[in-house]
């Protein structure tokens, strides 16, 4: 089940084990350049030691002060004084230091473990299962704030484990040599504390887990109405939004108040804890000094080292609260990994282990679109293939009830078109999310093309299959950006030739080109108002219908060989849309188009009509399963005419009976 659930981790073992999935891979001698991390680590333990030796020295140098002071003797204190302050001017910079390279370690180990985290949520579109199958919440938290919480908290705990360790070593000798009892009553006072910290703060775990993702949903509600703060404003739907974002506002103030509750409990305790710690070497030592037995500076030691000695062994105590907070995100980045690596190994098992798997998943084969290839080589093929949507995966006993289009048999030869039609919710959407591999269950096997674009090795590829949408999706970015996405992920070169060249040879669009292209789709009024390196929020300049005509112009200068586009030109104008089909079918691709509007049949030769009645009843299908019927356009067009003869007819005769 899902960890975000309001049931929170609780098994340490567990969480250990996750923290060592997350974490350990950064510190093998592969990693960052070869274990550069490592190294970097083992000088931030030098300076670790460093500021350890240094504490040591101020603990002695603080007896010599005090018992100058006591002693009356001018002096000494003078001299006293003097080494404290040397003592400052050289230690002081060794605890700065060690601060600033253990940050410089966190930012380097986030940087390393961000970029594994990211290519493996794109690996065979991890992120799209993640969104469409709900398989966590808020991936964007976790790749952002929890890997950054994640490896800062990690390292500075690390670091602290190590600082208490060397520190429990050196003052033990001191504090044992004061006076031993002193070292037993501290060994007790804090195991008591450690146990009463830990059941008075148990509740805090599962509460800084639902707060994680309480805080992730308010944001993800308010970045939403960002999003789509147009369609919000036209619906007048603000008190609407207004009343979910305080739903879910209430919910996180909630659990925080509960969270609040804990941490005070906790705060009664851990605050009674420091402050008897001010008290109890004094009340120890005290006789001993009263008998003359030890002087004044050995009892400013001994405060010191019992301080230093108490806050090694109680490090559950002071920081029980970080460490639950630490404990959420350890569990929601295990969980995010664990998700992530099981959906591309799922993509993995796929390619190959495709026969294996074709009784519940769609098969998949990669045809060649090279211009070497067979010309008369389909672009497309699809054998016995049924649909099935994410979480509603069939089998052979209750497939009838689950598949959207099923047994689809049909192929599309260079130079092809072909109309894909039908009822709403038929299907058709899902066939092209079929084809481009973003939905897998179903039966049958699909041949297609690789995507178009920029291949292993930086190698352009010839043709390939391009994907247009109903909405574009418009990139955080130049205008030239947009044009080039996603057919070319470049960098932008900035005047360097090596660069230029480069690009050159794969092949990326002159200024020339990218211009002739928002011409051909009746944008070239955008480049009177903005440069190609101009940067804005397009999504929200840009009307649905330019954007759609945006898309276009990125479609031409791919030139692929295989496009599938899903109502693509929707917003468009019957003569925008004219002039775009027009521009796609002089470069020479097959498409296939999914589409209401009959004023696109002159742009195809034939039709795909999925999920009507006629062709349920012609196809036999019982269950619900939606058939399908491929025919040529002209007789689907007189098809349509006849049917509207009909139609009309039949009003006419209504309206005599009136």
């Amino acid at each position: 089940g899902r960890a975000a659930d309001d049931a929170a981790p609780r098994d340490w073992s567990r969480l250990y084990a996750r923290a060592v999935e997350v974490g350990a891979p950064y510190w093998k001698p592969e990693a960052d350049g070869g274990g550069g991390g490592r190294w970097a680590l083992a000088g931030v333990f030098a300076l670790t030691l460093g500021t350890t030796a240094v504490s040591v020295g101020f603990n002695f140098l603080g007896r010599d002060f005090y018992n100058a002071l006591q002693a009356k003797d001018a002096e000494d204190f003078t001299h006293q004084l003097q080494l404290y302050l040397a003592a400052m001017a050289g230690g002081i910079p060794v605890f700065v230091f060690r601060d600033y390279f253990q940050s410089r370690l966190a930012l380097r180990w986030r940087e390393w473990l961000t970029g594994r985290l990211t290519e493996r949520y794109f690996t065979n579109r991890a992120f799209y299962a993640v969104q469409s199958r709900s398989l966590v919440d808020n991936p964007d938290q976790r790749l952002g704030d929890d890997v950054a919480v994640f490896t800062s908290t990690a390292l500075g705990l690390t670091v602290t484990l190590l600082n208490s360790a060397v520190d429990l070593v050196s003052f033990a000798g001191i504090l044992w040599g004061i006076y031993p009892p002193l070292f037993g009553a501290l060994l007790v006072y804090a195991v008591g504390g450690t146990g009463a910290s830990v059941l008075i703060g148990k509740n805090l775990v599962g509460l800084n887990f639902i707060q994680e993702k309480r805080e992730a949903d308010f944001r993800y509600g308010l970045v939403r109405l960002r999003e789509n703060a147009e369609s919000v404003a036209f619906y007048g739907g603000e008190r609407s939004e207004r009343r979910l974002l305080l739903d879910r506002f209430g919910a996180l103030t909630g659990n925080y108040l509960q969270l609040l509750t804990a941490t005070r409990n906790l705060d009664f305790f851990t605050s009674g804890y420091r402050y008897i710690i001010q008290l109890l070497p004094a009340a120890v030592v005290a006789p001993l000094y009263f008998r003359g037995d030890i002087e004044f500076g050995e009892i400013n030691q001994s405060f010191s080292a019992f301080s230093h000695i108490l806050g090694d062994v109680s490090l559950v105590v002071f920081q029980f609260n970080s460490l639950a907070s630490f404990s959420a995100v350890i569990d929601r980045l295990g969980e995010f990994i664990d998700v992530v690596e099981s959906v591309a190994a799922e993509g993995e098992t796929e390619e190959g282990h495709a026969h294996a798997q074709a009784r519940t998943t769609i098969a998949r084969e990669v045809l060649s679109s090279d211009g070497d290839s067979d010309a008369a080589a389909p672009l497309l093929r699809l054998s016995g293939v049924g649909v099935v949507p994410p979480g509603m995966q069939a089998t052979n006993g209750d497939a009838g009830s689950s598949y959207l289009v099923r047994d689809l048999s049909m192929a599309v030869a260079p130079g092809e078109h072909t109309l894909v039609v039908g009822p709403s919710g038929a299907g058709k959407t899902s066939l092209l999310r079929a084809i481009s591999g973003l939905w897998r269950e179903g039966e049958g096997t699909i041949a297609s093309p690789a995507a178009a674009g920029i291949g292993e090795g930086a190698v352009k590829r010839n043709g390939g299959v391009f994907f247009v949408p109903q909405r574009p999706y418009l990139v955080l970015g130049s205008l030239r950006q947009q044009l080039l996405y996603p057919t070319w992920d470049l960098p932008d070169c900035g005047g360097d030739e090596a660069c230029v060249a480069e690009e050159t040879d794969l092949g990326v669009p002159s200024d020339a080109q990218l211009a002739a292209a928002l011409e051909r789709v009746g944008l070239a009024k955008l480049l009177d108002r903005y440069g190609l390196e101009d940067v804005t929020e397009w999504s929200s300049v840009l009307s649905l219908g330019e954007q759609q005509r945006l898309a276009f112009a990125r479609l031409l200068l791919a030139r692929p060989s295989l496009a599938l586009l899903d109502e693509s030109t929707s917003a468009l104008d019957l003569a925008s849309e004219r002039e775009a089909y027009t521009a796609l079918r002089e470069t020479g691709a097959s498409y296939v188009s999914v589409a209401h509007r009959e004023s696109l049949l002159a742009f195809h030769e034939r039709v795909l009509v999925v999920g009507d009645r006629k062709t349920r009843a012609s196809n036999g299908e019982t269950g619900g399963a939606d058939g399908w019927r491929l025919l040529p356009a002209d007789e689907y067009a007189h098809a349509l005419a006849e049917e509207a003869r009909l139609l009309e007819q039949a009003a006419a005769e209504a309206v005599a009976e009136l």
